[in-house]
């Protein structure tokens, strides 16, 4: 199942994270994709903020993987690094976890995910404007049925 979407600002990205965030379930991975700047770390801003997270999020390019406590904890991974790597990271725990993984260019370590995640690519079309397409099979159906009966564009 796949839905698109036009954002048409930082508040519209906010409004997309919110939605997902009232819908998130126990081991939930979600995959981002997009060029450097399309607005991959700010969603995850915003998905923690909407988790009842506090701490100041940022990208974990250097360290690879950062955790911050919630209710389902939040496991965010940046594998931009890890290109033509393979392997060699023990991502295990967390994307298999009981928490919510956040992929930041998850396309990477596909080898190492399962079949089933939610994909969400976002394009720059603009200053603030972005194209998202999300993609999701099995449990993450009704994730996108909740994303296309509440947000318009």
């Amino acid at each position: 199942m796949e839905t698109k979407l036009k954002i048409k600002s930082v508040e519209d990205t906010n409004f997309l994270a919110k939605i997902l965030a009232d819908n998130l379930f126990e081991g939930i991975i979600i995959g981002l994709t997009g060029d450097l700047g399309s607005g991959k770390t700010t969603f995850t801003k915003y998905l923690a903020k909407h988790m009842g997270i506090t701490d100041i999020i940022s990208s974990p390019t250097f360290m690879l993987l950062k955790i911050y406590e919630s209710k389902l904890p939040l496991y965010h991974i940046d594998a931009y690094r890890l290109e033509d790597i393979g392997y060699d990271y023990e991502f295990d725990e967390y994307i298999y976890g009981r928490g919510v993984t956040v992929i930041e260019w998850y396309q990477y370590i596909d080898m190492m995910l399962p079949k089933e995640i939610l994909k969400i690519s976002l394009k720059v079309t603009g200053i603030e404007e972005r194209e998202v397409r999300i993609e999701g099979e099995g449990r993450y159906e009704a994730i996108i049925e909740a994303i296309d009966n509440r947000y318009s564009n």
